[in-house]
């Protein structure tokens, strides 16, 4: 190794990769501490932690992050109607940068000369995790384990099996990241793009055709772009998005088959479940458009596509990532009410909004009793906002048909 490192924080999901990497390092002399973050994963920690014991590591963390992701890193991706490629609610980019910052405390606190990853050299992750900790504490050695050795996963298991290292049987088929607002499935059948993906890549959603028979009818209560109760229930947002995780889920919404553009420059095919993500996006963005003006909907729609691009490209720390959330948060001030939406058999459908800031007025929009205006009025505005496209159309036509007729003569 051209590392002069002797001890490493690295961020354990409990995984192959990961799992491989502890017992890589200490056959390089290098004493592992290992963290593992709770993001409403599912995951057993317990287990966790004592694979990452058996597996060589010297100390290890678990930390609760849930309130801390969800207020802090999803309340902002609401607000920004955050959909990459208008797919993919970029759940594993969002943790990176709250998973970097805590690998980067514990590394001080530990007196560590790295940080480590289990991010390969094809992926985004490892732009997100490597420019975070850089941003952080320049000091600090990054290194990725997977980028050196570059094994397939058939030789990681092989590796894996001759050392006696436990992994779960799903890590062993796919490549699983987690957290409250999505799940990614990579590797395996899901690589190939032709192929549907198989069920047993899937365990938030129901494949819609055995879905419930009968719709299910939710209510999301927003104040200033953030959701705050389901139902009429007021609840803090991390069990907000667990609950509708289940909720949506049961009803097959959610699942994502996305061809993706990577960061570093090539194609790749990515399956996600996301019911919360896509139900609490399509709800806030539903509000939005009864709430905000036609220009502020426009440009917000740049903003959000930016911040949205930023996070995704791993530039958590980027200056203007934060100038377009200041923007976006303040964009979400009124976006205040309630949005009713209809879950039916993997559909997902809004069929009801409501605010006290809503700029739809019955009494102009209605068309049995609404305001019209009058004959004049009306010829009056349709003149005046058509006049230079007319122009334009008249005075084109007119030099088009003077130099027409001029060849003409000229040809004669």
């Amino acid at each position: 190794m051209s590392y002069n490192v002797s001890k490493v924080v690295l961020a354990y999901s409990g995984g192959l990769d990961t799992t491989v990497a502890i017992k890589w390092f200490e056959e390089q002399g290098i004493e592992v501490v290992t963290f593992t973050a709770e993001l409403g994963q599912g995951a057993e920690l317990d287990e966790i932690e004592r694979r990452a014991y058996e597996a060589g590591s010297s100390k290890h963390y678990s930390l609760n992050l849930i309130d801390e992701f969800a207020d802090v890193y999803v309340a902002p991706a609401i607000m920004a109607n955050a959909l990459y490629e208008g797919e993919y609610p970029i759940s594993s980019s969002l943790s990176r940068p709250l998973i970097a910052s805590k690998l980067v405390e514990i590394a001080e606190r530990e007196g560590a000369d790295a940080v480590a990853h289990g991010c390969t050299s094809k992926g985004n992750d490892q732009i997100r995790f490597d420019v975070t900790v850089r941003s952080l504490n320049p000091e600090l050695k990054v290194i990725a384990p997977t980028r050196i050795w570059r094994w397939t996963r058939k030789q990681e298991l092989e590796y894996a099996a001759s050392r006696g290292l436990r992994i779960p049987e799903s890590h062993k088929k796919y490549s699983i990241d987690s957290n409250i607002w999505g799940r990614s499935i990579e590797g395996g059948a899901v690589e190939e793009p032709w192929n549907e993906p198989p069920e047993d890549a899937f365990e938030w959603t129901s494949p819609p055709e055995r879905a419930p028979n009968e719709p299910e009818y939710i209510e999301i209560g927003f104040d200033m772009g953030v959701p705050v109760a389901l139902n009429g229930e007021k609840m803090k947002l991390s069990d907000l998005v667990m609950k509708l995780n289940s909720i949506a889920g049961k009803h097959g919404v959610g699942r994502i088959d996305h061809m993706e553009s990577r960061v570093i420059g090539f194609k790749s095919r990515e399956v996600y479940e996301a019911p919360a993500a896509i139900t609490l996006i399509k709800a806030h963005k539903d509000l939005e458009k009864a709430i905000l003006t036609r220009r502020e909907l426009s440009f917000k729609e740049i903003a959000d596509r930016e911040w949205t691009n930023l996070v995704y490209e791993g530039l958590w720390g980027e200056p203007l990532r934060e100038s377009l959330q200041e923007l976006i948060k303040g964009m979400n001030k009124y976006v205040c009410g309630e949005v009713r939406l209809k879950l039916f058999k993997g559909r997902l459908s809004v069929v009801g909004r409501r605010s006290d800031y809503m700029l739809y007025d019955l009494k102009i929009a209605g068309y049995d009793e609404g305001w019209y205006p009058t004959d004049e009025e009306a010829r009056g505005f349709i003149n005046a906002w058509g006049l230079y496209s007319v122009m334009a159309r008249a005075v084109r036509r007119n030099v088009q048909e003077a130099w027409v007729g001029g060849s003409e003569r000229l040809a004669h």
